[in-house]
């Protein structure tokens, strides 16, 4: 890696160029007045350290907007600013918006949110015959389900809603039924059908009618090319051999309720304004109160202890999660997909609520930021929030330089047979359909939308590097062999909650 202070140095110079700043009129703050003093400086520093080629924050007080900025560039290549009107992928900020629409429903007596989910939707199936039978749209919303994410069915393949539906009933299951808290993109995509089956519309069009249209999120849309049709909409970035570099924009049909919204920081911080407002927009109720506290309700409890003491314990409610930043209650989602990160988060008793936005993949900026102006709105002292994740980065790196710790190699030890054994189809009923391939004197993997390496490792297992773009390191697949001797089948750790994903070999 190079200089940390170099790199930054050079951002810094690239940002200030960039920066762009509008003042909300309704109730204006200078940025050189408290709490807003020096708040300039730091974002552009602290994008700097972390790469970050643009930001935009929008911030509501005491009902009102009060600000919203754009930092940096929305196109690096083409040194086109960002604005608070500049559109960015929200990725999983998209589930408290598939909630508010089911709540809807519930207020008009349509749905239960503790009827079985198959009431509404009698082809769903999963492994588990009593989760199939008794799961409940609240189970859906509250992450309580005992399903795994199993991401790599939608992320990898691109199979569509119907498709992805369909495959739930050939997942392992990692956990019990109602036990414990798991998080699930997949079901919040079930979520979304049922609110299609009762508004008889794609959840797309039921949502912007119900929610979007209400609030004025008239620029807000839920497809790549919906955004790319937009003339202001951030592209994606990420580090690739510590140098910013464009991605390609990711769809998320598939997973839409779970995850396809885009969205500006001026628009989504009217949704952050209804949520605080008791599900009212101008004056007017666009969801009951008794549904809007609901969702900001605890209701699965999160596993695990903050190390940072600042920060509470945290809850699932229904689309949100309920913690605590320094003794204040805070109601929150972040979201992620390619080459994007965003914060949305509120705190109902102190009348704050703020969005951040970026573009670049997996970097912490939005959290550092949102944090630092809760730290000035509260009137207490800034905490160092950019040293601690640059120290929990340093941490993540060493240890990410010794994964043989995890599988020991074994020199010397060849494959059991000839490579061109080892090439052919092999189909997973939910997963799909994967092909190794030979490459001169090694092997690809070749999985949907990924052509990768395949490098021997020992034995009959091989390793994939890396998955572009994702958490996937070092990613061993095991191949197996029938009585015979002959390779019928192979295994990868494609959900790690579960046993290996075996794929069995079938005719090319």
């Amino acid at each position: 890696m190079g200089a940390p202070c170099c790199r930054a140095a050079r951002f810094v110079r690239l940002l200030c160029v960039a920066l762009v700043t509008l003042v909300v009129l309704a109730r204006p703050l200078a940025a050189a007045e408290p709490p807003f003093e020096g708040l300039d400086a730091f974002v552009v520093e602290t994008m700097a350290e972390w790469q970050v080629p643009g930001l935009a924050l929008a911030l509501v007080r005491d009902g009102e907007v009060v600000l919203a900025r754009g930092y940096g560039y929305r196109d690096l290549a083409r040194t086109l600013p960002v604005t608070p009107d500049t559109l960015f992928a929200v990725g999983s900020i998209t589930k408290p918006f598939t909630v508010v629409g089911l709540a809807m429903l519930v207020d008009e007596g349509r749905l239960d949110w503790d009827a079985p989910v198959r009431d509404y939707l009698p082809a769903f199936r999963l492994t588990d015959g009593f989760a199939s039978e008794t799961m409940t749209p609240r189970d859906l919303v509250t992450h309580r389900s005992g399903l795994p994410r199993h991401d790599a069915l939608w992320y990898a393949t691109g199979f569509d809603r119907d498709s992805l539906f369909g495959r739930l009933r050939y997942l392992d299951m990692g956990g019990s039924f109602r036990v414990g808290w798991g998080y699930q993109n997949l079901l919040f995509m079930v979520a979304g059908r049922i609110a299609e089956r009762l508004s008889e519309s794609t959840w797309e069009a039921f949502t912007r009618r119900r929610l979007l249209a209400p609030l004025g999120m008239t620029r807000s849309n839920f497809t790549v090319a919906e955004m790319q049709r937009d003339e202001d909409f951030a592209s994606p970035h990420a580090l690739v051999d510590d140098a910013v570099a464009d991605v390609a924009l990711f769809d998320m049909q598939g997973i839409g309720p779970a995850g396809a919204l885009n969205a500006s920081a001026a628009e989504l911080i009217r949704f952050v304004r209804f949520a605080m407002n008791e599900g009212r927009h101008d004056g007017a109720p666009l969801l009951s109160q008794a549904r809007m506290a609901e969702m900001q309700a605890p209701q699965t409890a999160m596993p695990g202890t903050p190390k940072d003491v600042e920060l509470g314990r945290s809850s699932y409610g229904m689309g949100f999660v309920v913690s605590r930043y320094r003794g204040h209650t805070t109601i929150s989602h972040g979201g992620g997909i390619d080459g994007y990160v965003a914060q949305l988060s509120f705190m109902p008793e102190r009348d704050i609520g703020l969005v951040v936005l970026s573009n670049l993949d997996r970097n912490p900026v939005p959290t550092i930021v949102a944090r630092n102006l809760y730290d000035r709105l509260l009137g207490l002292e800034p905490i160092a929030w950019n040293a601690r994740f640059r120290e929990k980065r340093q941490k993540a790196e060493a240890a990410s330089r010794y994964p043989e710790i995890l599988v020991p190699r074994k020199e010397n030890a060849p494959p059991s047979h000839p490579l061109a054994d080892y090439v052919g189809t092999y189909e997973h009923p939910a997963y799909g359909r994967l092909r190794i391939a030979r490459d001169g004197e090694a092997l690809r993997w070749l999985f949907h939308r990924f052509d990768l390496p395949l490098r021997h490792f020992h034995y009959d297992m091989f390793e994939i590097e890396k998955i572009p773009l994702t958490a996937y390191r070092r990613l061993k697949v095991s191949f197996f062999y029938d009585k015979a001797g002959a390779i019928d089948r192979l295994a990868v750790p494609l959900e790690y909650t579960v046993d290996d994903i075996v794929f069995r070999r079938v005719a090319d």
